[in-house]
């Protein structure tokens, strides 16, 4: 930010604010975590690790602040919150990350707020959807995503902020 004095007639001073990097200084990026992710850390520590979600949360946000990320972080079991925090992304976020859980495979209401963002969108799955039951190696965010992270535990949350963090670049 620079400021400019010019002087006119009259004594008057004008202060002219310039811009000259108009390049943002932080990234937006929201996560979104769906159903039944805020009961981490107690169930199936086989598959999801032992972890709770706001031991993940805090871990992106260390994240985040070390890396000029300004991060919103949002857990619903509720189909309707979570489009509305989609819906609410597209004028306030610059990426979103989204672990929808169960919605991932059913969720038609998801997928056409995703198709609304003109934003990357990345989609994150703690387990490895392809090494489980066949009903859940289907989703429908798939198709509107950039990028999918799966299989990698509780760190493929700091992944997909970094792969976001790369995109917006």
């Amino acid at each position: 930010l620079d400021l400019i004095f010019t002087f006119f007639p009259f004594n008057c001073i004008f202060a002219i604010i310039k811009l000259f990097n108009n390049k943002k200084l932080m990234n937006k990026i929201i996560i979104l975590n769906g159903p039944n992710l805020n009961l981490l850390g107690e169930r199936e520590k086989n598959q999801y690790g032992s972890l709770t979600l706001k031991d993940i949360e805090k871990k992106c946000k260390e994240y985040a602040s070390k890396n000029k990320i300004e991060l919103s972080l949002f857990q619903s079991n509720i189909e309707g919150e979570l489009v509305t925090q989609i819906q609410k992304s597209r004028d306030s976020q610059d990426g979103l990350i989204i672990n929808a859980g169960g919605y991932t495979r059913t969720s038609v209401a998801i997928l056409d707020a995703l198709k609304i963002l003109k934003i990357p969108i990345i989609e994150l799955h703690i387990s490895n959807i392809y090494n489980r039951e066949d009903f859940r190696h289907k989703s429908l965010i798939s198709k509107v995503a950039k990028g999918i992270i799966c299989g990698l535990g509780a760190d493929g949350y700091i992944m997909s902020l970094e792969a976001m963090n790369k995109f917006l670049k």
